[in-house]
């Protein structure tokens, strides 16, 4: 198994680690823009970040994410290493980390432009019409219970 895992980046990390190197050169202010969750927005520090980790799964896999393929700027994985977590990927023995990736949080959202769809003609209006409203009946509205009783 330590063969296999030779190359993996996340092999022997601990969290904690992981999240200083991310927080030192990056800062929780672009984590924050680059990741968009509370625990780097709202009030960051290590220790809430990290309890926050470790409960989540989901969150732990983003952040490990991240750190593989922005922080250690690795080539994405095939389909079948996507769909493990990170830790449990497999990094080929050819592929060695690269600087990080630049984040610029100054820049505005790239906003896809999509074909408006067409504007349908306009109808006229219906006009409704008048139909004489059902004469009320005889019988015992049944949401009322005292509406048979002796008066």
């Amino acid at each position: 198994m330590k063969d296999l895992q030779q190359n993996n980046p996340l092999h022997g990390l601990k969290l904690e680690v992981l999240l200083d190197e991310i927080v030192e050169h990056y800062g929780w202010e672009t984590l924050a823009f680059a990741l968009n969750m509370n625990c780097f927005r709202n009030n960051p520090n290590t220790k809430s970040c990290l309890k926050f980790l470790r409960k989540t799964d989901w969150a732990r896999e983003k952040v490990e994410s991240f750190y593989l393929y922005r922080f250690k700027h690795l080539p994405r994985p095939d389909d079948v290493q996507y769909a493990l977590p990170p830790r449990d990927r497999l990094v080929p023995l050819d592929q060695k980390p690269r600087a990080p990736v630049v984040i610029d949080i100054t820049a505005k959202p790239q906003v896809q432009n999509k074909p408006k769809p067409k504007a349908r003609p306009s109808r006229p209006a219906k006009a409704r019409s008048a139909k004489p409203k059902a004469e009320k009946s005889n019988q015992i509205d049944s949401a009322d219970p005292w509406a048979d009783s002796p008066k």
